[in-house]
């Protein structure tokens, strides 16, 4: 489904990637409608809309229109949905993935479209839950399907969103404390290499590989003023576009303040970067790394 905005055809130039899982857009609009106007991004990727396609529209159709963004959509009532938001063209919309495993339907957990001559991918990838479980083989199914999408024309291809896989240990703030526990474990974490050998480059952790970098934080137990994170969203781009990052980074600010989603939006600025290449968080934490085995997750406390 789409909405009203610009539609530019060809390869744009100087392009804003970002990508945000908003956990429930309906919660998030005090912060996601000035946050578009203070970073101002070419083409988000959101997860997590927790929307229906028209209800998406009644909520936010006319305000993302005047800011020129045209929409592309799939979601469902009060779980999963993924969104794209473009004011770089918004052209050859898919739903879903071909083939993809459903549980036991297929669920609203992808969106493709190409935007200035990018194909880009919205996805939330299948949680997993419990190794071992129904919901884990789920996942390593889900992933499967994804690949063999990407694999049809990955140079060109950007894949953005909420993996709930952290690629390795540096994107833990403890490997101790995720043991036995999904995002880390080694089928997932070669499901996601296997994506990755198509062709396509972790930006970010490319562009900072020494730096100490999270995107999500759970809500419980002061995580993220502890800055006890997980890098679970990414942006993985096809070497051509990869070629052309100027910047990349976590737009920690949008986590902070009242009202946040447990997931900060990641940034990857083509050709240009408007605000410099200004790190790989912003702003930086302000927690000292803890020491390994100090710290617990939440449901283990």
């Amino acid at each position: 489904m789409k909405g009203e905005g610009t539609r530019t055809p060809g390869t744009v130039r100087s392009v804003r990637i970002a990508t945000w899982n908003v956990n429930s857009v309906k919660q998030r609009v005090p912060r996601l409608l000035p946050w578009l106007d203070d970073r101002r991004p070419d083409v988000v990727c959101l997860q997590e809309t927790k929307l229906t396609d028209d209800a998406f529209v009644d909520l936010l159709g006319d305000e993302l229109a005047d800011r020129g963004y045209a929409v592309a959509l799939h979601g469902e009532a009060r779980w999963n949905g993924v969104a794209i938001l473009s004011r770089a063209g918004l052209d050859a919309v898919g739903m879903g993935l071909a083939g993809a495993a459903g549980f036991p339907h297929p669920e609203a957990r992808a969106v493709s479209a190409t935007c200035g001559g990018i194909r880009v991918v919205s996805v939330y990838v299948p949680n997993g839950r419990q190794p071992g479980s129904e919901h884990y083989r789920y996942k390593l199914a889900w992933l499967d399907s994804l690949r063999e999408t990407v694999a049809a024309a990955p140079e060109a291809t950007v894949v953005c969103g909420d993996m709930n896989i952290a690629p390795t240990d540096d994107d833990v703030f403890d490997p101790d404390a995720y043991a036995d526990q999904t995002h880390v474990t080694p089928p997932e974490r070669a499901a996601l290499a296997e994506l990755q050998a198509l062709g396509l480059h972790d930006v970010v952790r490319e562009r900072w590989p020494n730096e100490r970098v999270f995107t999500y934080w759970d809500y419980r137990a002061g995580m993220f003023h502890q800055d006890l994170g997980m890098r679970i969203d990414l942006v993985l781009a096809g070497a051509s576009l990869a070629e052309r990052v100027q910047a990349a980074w976590v737009d920690r600010q949008a986590r902070k303040g009242r009202g946040p989603s447990d997931h900060a939006p990641v940034i990857v600025d083509l050709d240009e970067a408007p605000d410099g290449d200004i790190g790989p968080v912003v702003p930086p934490p302000s927690a000292p790394r803890a020491k390994r085995g100090s710290a617990r997750l939440p449901q283990s406390t």
